[in-house]
């Protein structure tokens, strides 16, 4: 019997449980030239502001140990370009649609989630609280309080599943997991890339002409795993895990400790169809292990006492 791949959260099926990270496959449409798209999960698409952003000077990349740092500033062509000219190329694909949107005030993302509610391939909509890389992008992902109002908001104006995109970047990040689900949230993603800083040694620069920017991949996955097993005991909503995720076993982790989906990112830049590898890997395993479906996994570390 070939296992089941599909899980589901907040009541919305996903054929399997892989999607893409925001902002490393931009609209979907710099990937559908390399596979499928209806083969993946989900995408969530790069961040959405309410106006178009041009975003940082270059330098806004630079490699890392075992990862990347970006300062990309969230460059995007705003709301009304995203539903009128990204959000429809989407539309002939099998697959879920999670919309990125982030801002600069409360406001912001309630107007940007009001414009979405009639966008039917907007599935869901991931608040993006944790942008390290914008001036006051970090203010809610690190106060619980104004986290639970921002969630509520939103969720007044879009009546599908919000998730609510959390930072490392904080003191206890299950503080902010529950104050996101006391306000409504139905699912959280986590984590967001940590803050750091690269330095060209012959001009004494910084690599970012932001000077700082976020780093992820593999260097952050150990990171990722303790903050996703610290919240899944914090709360009762699902959790897309994401931070580092290279292959099957990565993926197996994230749900060992306690991840419903997963998200991939900086991987993409090297191998852009490691999804598509990951899923057949993952069907490998389960049927060498006997198991039905990929979900049989969530939370079943087995911690040391």
């Amino acid at each position: 019997m070939t296992p089941d791949l599909s899980v589901e959260i907040a009541g919305t099926k996903f054929n399997n449980p892989i999607l893409t990270a925001s902002g490393t496959c931009g609209y979907g449409e710099e990937l559908a030239d390399v596979f499928n798209l209806s083969e993946l999960g989900g995408i969530v698409t790069k961040t959405i502001t309410l106006m178009p952003r041009a975003g940082h000077p270059p330098p806004r990349i630079a490699e890392a140990s075992a990862g990347m740092l970006n300062a990309i500033g969230l460059a995007n062509v705003g709301v009304d370009r995203f539903i009128e000219e990204k959000l429809p190329f989407l539309e002939k694909y099998d697959t879920r649609v999670v919309v990125n949107i982030a801002g600069w005030r409360m406001k912001d993302y309630v107007d940007l989630a009001a414009r979405l509610t009639d966008c039917q391939r907007a599935d869901m909509v991931e608040l993006n609280f944790s942008c390290p890389n914008v001036e006051m992008g970090m203010e809610i992902a690190t106060n619980a309080a104004l986290a639970e109002k921002a969630v509520a908001a939103v969720k007044k104006v879009f009546p599908r599943p919000v998730i609510a995109k959390l930072s490392p970047n904080v003191t206890d990040i299950a503080e902010i997991a529950r104050a996101c689900e006391a306000g409504g949230a139905d699912a959280l993603s986590l984590i967001n890339t940590l803050v750091g800083m690269a330095v060209d040694i012959e001009t004494y620069y910084p690599r970012l002409t932001n000077n700082t920017g976020g780093l992820s991949g593999p260097a952050i996955k150990p990171v990722a795993l303790a903050m996703v097993h610290k919240v899944y005991q914090a709360v009762e909503i699902p959790i897309i895990g994401i931070g580092g995720i290279a292959d099957y076993g990565d993926v197996i982790e994230f749900f060992l400790c306690g991840a419903a989906a997963v998200q991939i990112g900086t991987s993409l830049f090297v191998e852009p169809t490691a999804p598509i590898k990951i899923m057949k890997d993952l069907k490998k395993y389960l049927s060498e292990r006997g198991l039905r479906n990929i979900r049989e996994l969530t939370g079943q570390v087995r911690t040391y006492q």
